[in-house]
């Protein structure tokens, strides 16, 4: 099992090279595994098994709560998901792996908070599901491990752990990937600093965000 700083450098890492080539990954969707073909047409409109798909975020107003102090603040940043298929409903759902979540905001007074993918994506729960065909609608629940950097002038910065992961979710989608539509997070979450789990350091109140295909 790698080190929490290990992991994030190596998952940060895999993010800025995902989002550094957001336009060339969404306009050429990986291979995918044999058979992926016939399960592509079988599931249209879904998007087909192995597409890489990168999308913008913007999160104005996110409420964000640390040493005692509520910071309403704009996030800005993207993710990157890999459709999979979804061995529960593979004619009507797609699982999306998250291959890269990043984004930042400026905190009042100065400092900076970063919330950022923690862990590899190795079984992703995050699920597009068709609800409609004709015409296309689409249900997104995405579920993202994430930790939070914060930093604050004259201090350290304090790296913080998702008590549990980060949980979007957007119904009736006439596209996918979004185009400007809003995600909402559908709990408040808590972040712990790695050696004192029982101990929660921050919250993130809010974070109702828009995502735009790139």
């Amino acid at each position: 099992m790698l080190s929490p700083r290990p992991v994030r450098a190596l998952v940060a890492c895999a993010a800025a090279v995902v989002l550094s080539a957001l336009p060339a990954a969404a306009a050429a969707p990986a291979t995918g595994a044999p058979g992926s073909a016939r399960s592509a047409v079988r599931s249209l409109p879904l998007p087909p098994i192995g597409a890489e798909i990168l999308s913008s975020m913007l999160a104005t107003h996110s409420l964000f709560e640390y040493g005692g102090t509520s910071y309403t603040v704009d996030f800005r940043g993207g993710i990157g998901q890999r459709v999979d298929v979804d061995p529960d409903d593979p004619v009507n759902s797609v699982r999306l792996r998250t291959v890269g979540f990043r984004v930042s905001a400026e905190l009042p007074g100065g400092g900076r908070v970063t919330l950022e993918q923690s862990d590899f994506d190795v079984d992703p729960k995050s699920v597009l599901r068709l609800a409609s065909r004709v015409p296309p609608a689409f249900d997104e629940n995405d579920v993202i491990p994430v930790s939070a950097t914060v930093e604050l002038p004259g201090r350290e910065p304090a790296v913080l752990t998702g008590v549990e992961p980060l949980r979007l979710s957007v119904t009736g989608l006439s596209r996918y990937p979004a185009k400007g539509d809003p995600y909402l997070m559908d709990r408040v979450l808590d972040f712990a600093h790695p050696d004192r789990p029982g101990t929660h350091a921050a919250r993130l109140v809010t974070f109702d965000s828009e995502r735009d295909a790139l």
